[in-house]
């Protein structure tokens, strides 16, 4: 049977510091920055997709009555998100973590020969961006 699925849509990352979040996913990374409301939340475009960046002290707070019905949620400690490039963006990305001092923690080539370099936010997340062949999309 064939999942009904199609797609992730959105990929969420938490951090306790969202200013500090801001400037590196807007501002290193040069993502684009859809919302924001107060200390919580600051959403972006990334391809087709949104990339939420909450702060788990605001977002394990109950919704009042009269707002969306959300369910509470966070997660505390460093998760992960993958953003694919193509092969010709490699330089791109690097340049631009160099220029901003980011540190890379792997740059390596996958059995099936697909790219994948690792980093962090400044929340500690650890940070991917690999060719869509490492998936074969």
């Amino acid at each position: 049977m064939t999942s009904p699925i199609a797609a992730i849509l959105e990929t969420a990352l938490y951090v306790d510091d969202l200013d500090a979040a801001e400037r590196f996913y807007g501002g290193v990374l040069g993502l684009e920055r859809i919302s924001r409301a107060g200390d919580r939340h600051v959403f972006f475009r990334c391809g087709p997709g949104v990339l939420l960046i909450f702060n788990p002290d605001e977002t394990i707070i109950p919704a009042p009555p009269d707002a969306l019905p959300v369910p509470a949620h966070g997660a505390r400690g460093p998760g992960h998100a993958c953003f694919r490039l193509e092969g010709d963006d490699f330089a791109a990305l690097l340049k631009r973590l160099a220029d901003h001092d980011i540190a890379i923690e792997s740059d390596f080539r996958w059995p099936n020969g697909a790219r994948s370099v690792y980093f962090r936010d400044p929340a500690g997340n650890s940070l991917e961006c690999a060719e869509g062949r490492l998936w074969g999309v």
